[in-house]
């Protein structure tokens, strides 16, 4: 049999990770190219049951907005977004819930349980873990039953990590100022959550190598960013568009007591693991 050295050198490196995580708990933002694709879905899934077979209180956030647009298309609905947020009447409130927390949760979850994982579907109106208020715009305009979330009551996904489960949330919450159930942002779902578990470490998997100094140009990669030069880099646009509240997300958790939140390329198979288990790690690190 030919020796490996270079295998029993990944195992040897890997081990201050599992034993640095071994009980602590992780919060995964999961959606984008990751989810869509087969073989990157896969690899993410068999990462998050490699995780917590070693010991790590893995919790996964999900979004699903390619789905979502996919299912209105075949029922003839336009998907409209305003600042990039999905518009969401009534009808489109009820198709979000029905594949968030329907298909594609339970999709995750069966996946998770194919591959020697134990995972529990939830939604956040389940045990009203997720609570929020109509999302207005700057204007004072509303975007239909888009949620602001204003409270995070994390029992339900502790219960399920105390029961050795892989919690997956989808991020449906329930209105405070009506009857009503919100379509809440992923990112920021998986921010708060993290902040409500005291979380070692907030993961957003993007469908971008991280933040990049040039963003033609991947080798431009800012491993390390303080919360303190966030600011800066926004104004200098090296921080625009999309990235802005997926940095504030990050941010935000880091300054509420999340040691570490990284952005990290979903569309590179076993980056998960990169990152956690690994020196050389993946992304963009958002420190305090």
């Amino acid at each position: 049999m030919k020796h490996q050295p270079d295998r029993a050198a990944i195992l040897a490196e890997a081990l201050p990770y599992i034993q640095k995580y071994n009980g602590k708990t992780i919060v995964i933002k999961y959606g984008g190219n990751a989810m869509s694709s087969p073989e990157l879905f896969e690899a993410v899934m068999g990462d998050l049951v490699l995780l917590s077979l070693v010991g790590v209180r893995v919790v996964v956030v999900h979004g699903g907005g390619p789905e979502i647009s996919e299912t209105l298309e075949k029922l003839g609905k336009e998907s409209r977004f305003v600042d990039g947020l999905r518009y969401t009447d009534q009808e489109t409130m009820d198709i979000v819930q029905m594949v968030l927390c329907g298909k594609i949760n339970k999709n995750l979850v069966d996946t998770l349980g194919r591959r020697g994982g134990r995972a529990l579907g939830l939604c956040g109106l389940d045990g009203g873990m997720l609570r929020a208020k109509q999302f207005l715009r700057p204007d004072g305009s509303d975007i239909g039953l888009v949620g602001e979330i204003t409270e995070v009551d994390p029992r339900p996904v502790i219960d399920a990590l105390e029961g050795g489960y892989i919690p997956v949330v989808s991020t449906v919450a329930q209105g405070t100022d009506g009857n009503t159930a919100y379509n809440v942002n992923a990112d920021t779902a998986a921010s708060k959550i993290a902040i409500a578990l005291k979380a070692a470490k907030l993961i957003l998997l993007t469908d971008v190598r991280g933040l990049l100094r040039d963003p033609k140009d991947e080798s431009t990669l800012l491993p390390e960013v303080h919360v303190s030069e966030v600011p800066g880099l926004i104004k200098d646009g090296i921080i625009s568009g999309g990235m802005i509240p997926k940095l504030d997300c990050c941010v935000e958790s880091v300054r509420q007591g999340v040691s570490d939140a990284l952005i990290l390329d979903g569309r590179v198979p076993h980056s998960i693991l990169e990152e956690m288990l690994t020196d050389t790690g993946a992304g963009t690190m958002i420190l305090p």
